[in-house]
């Protein structure tokens, strides 16, 4: 029987239809919970909590590590006397003294910084190992005596595996929760060829410092790398300050040294931190003595200058030694003085006004070694200057007295420039001053030896002294800049003797 109309013609039933469902216009995997974005805006209060938070966790690893050591000593020696309730009373009545030295060491060696900049554990191992020597040197002068000095070396090794351990675990939760908030470090590469691109893909893995990286600029025409070109070298201060980047990496292993100079100067005028990225094989074999979690070790550029806690170190060390060294030598000034102003007519002291910080003036003492005409006769002789660069030097020059040859072949001449060390315009080691002369031929990058006071000695007098090219001598200048120490200070003053004696390069 056929079906009929009303069977066959009814349509069947429509399937009921999903709601509708707004797609979310940016992806949610990238969206900053709204509290950790606040936070990152406000830059100063991050700041803060990053430094009271460390405090705290350094506060906490060396009360447990001044515990610990207590307790193991009391355990050890069978005390009668609770050794939970010694330990922990004899501990917080040292740890505000301990705490106090151990958080200036660390705020000296960066480990307050911007996690981009803190340095690891070698840092932290220097740095408490600093603290027990000043602690056993402080109590040792107030009279304090030890059986044995257990207390000492047993927290240092204790506080080295809790500072350590408690900073990793810090450095790994700051680090999660930073990313969660879409932290990132605002980067441009600089340099050429294919070292670019692998940096920049070992950045991307970055989890210590998550880097934006924005693009590359090159020194040659765009190189095909993949990442976005920023521009040539001679666009970076534009590039800087569109882009508001916050720091500049140098990923190129033959970057002329003419141009880095110029490269850190302008963003060193910014507030842009510099950053130089090792070779490929050097990120493979060093990567594990770095920052605990960084995939690329970054050597940051400081501006070359000292001040703060360094500057107070170098016055105070050039003061100090310089008025040691004018008690000691006196009669050996005078012996000179007198020698020179029995030898020819003129004043004993020589007065060169020579550039000094910054490119101010000051009055450079010297004992005179030239006819007082010296300077009027200078412009007929610089067709026989002997020196390369801005340098003026003449081996057998004809203004030159019987006395001066002498004292210029031993130095003699510069001992008056003690005074100018007390006097605060120069310092016992830096960069020599040059005469004005000299100066106004000085290229730009040459005038960054200016950021500090000028010295007596340096590496110049140590290095071959007349017999290096200028330029080799300016960069021998920057080097004693990045390297300094008061160690360093010292290894030339005494290497300055035998080099002087020597009269080697000496004109």
């Amino acid at each position: 029987m056929a079906n009929s109309p009303t069977e066959t013609q009814r349509p069947a039933p429509a399937a009921p239809r999903a709601p509708r469902v707004e797609l979310p216009t940016q992806d949610v995997r990238r969206k900053k919970p709204p509290f950790l974005s606040f936070l990152l805006r406000m830059e100063t209060l991050r700041r803060g909590l990053r430094v009271l938070t460390l405090l705290a966790v350094d506060f906490a690893a060396l009360f447990a590590a001044l515990f610990t050591a207590l307790m193991v000593k009391a355990t050890l020696q069978g005390s009668r006397i609770d050794p939970w309730t010694s330990s922990y009373e004899e501990a917080t009545d040292t740890i505000a003294f301990a705490y106090l030295i151990t958080a200036l060491l660390f705020a000296r060696s960066g480990l307050y910084a911007d996690r981009a900049q803190r340095p690891g554990l070698p840092k932290i191992v220097s740095s408490l190992f600093q603290t027990t020597v000043v602690a056993l040197i402080f109590a040792l002068v107030n009279g304090e005596e030890y059986s044995s000095y257990y207390i000492f070396y047993g927290t240092l090794v204790f506080a080295i595996a809790f500072v350590g351990s408690l900073r990793w675990l810090y450095e790994l939760v700051t680090g999660v929760l930073l990313r969660a908030a879409g932290y990132r470090r605002r980067a441009v590469l600089v340099g050429t060829g294919k070292h670019i691109e692998d940096v920049a893909h070992a950045l991307a893995d970055e989890v210590h410092a998550p880097v934006e990286m924005l693009g590359f600029i090159s020194l040659q025409p765009r190189p095909d790398n993949g990442l976005r070109s920023l521009g040539r070298i001679e666009d970076l201060g534009r590039v800087l300050d569109l882009h508001r980047v916050q720091e500049v990496i140098i990923a190129d292993p033959d970057f002329p040294q003419a141009r880095a100079v110029e490269l850190v100067d302008q963003c060193h005028q910014r507030g842009v931190t510099v950053r130089v990225a090792p070779s490929t094989m050097e990120i493979l074999v060093h990567r594990a003595e770095f920052v605990p979690g960084a995939s690329v070790p970054l050597f940051e550029l400081r501006p070359p200058v000292f001040d703060g806690f360094d500057y107070a170190i170098k016055r105070t060390f050039d003061f100090v030694c310089s008025l040691l060294l004018v008690l000691a030598l006196s009669p050996l000034l005078l012996l000179i003085a007198a020698a020179v102003f029995l030898s020819s007519r003129g004043p004993v002291l020589y007065r060169s006004r020579r550039p000094g910080i910054g490119g101010e003036s000051f009055s450079c003492f010297k004992f005179r070694t030239m006819y007082s005409d010296a300077d009027q006769r200078q412009a007929d002789l610089e067709s026989l200057n002997e020196a390369s660069g801005a340098l003026f030097k003449i081996k057998q020059d004809p203004r030159m007295t019987p006395v001066g040859g002498w004292l210029r072949r031993y130095s003699l001449d510069e001992l008056p420039q003690l005074f100018n060390v007390v006097l605060g315009q120069m310092s016992l080691v830096g960069p020599r001053p040059l005469p004005q002369r000299d100066f106004e031929k000085l290229e730009d990058w040459h005038k960054k030896r200016y950021l500090v006071l000028p010295g007596i000695t340096g590496l110049w007098q140590i290095s071959g002294r007349s017999e290096l090219d200028f330029d080799d001598l300016v960069r021998l200048d920057f080097l004693y800049l990045e390297r300094w120490s008061i160690g360093l200070d010292l290894s030339i003053l005494v290497k300055t003797v035998p080099a002087v004696l020597s009269r080697r390069g000496a004109f």
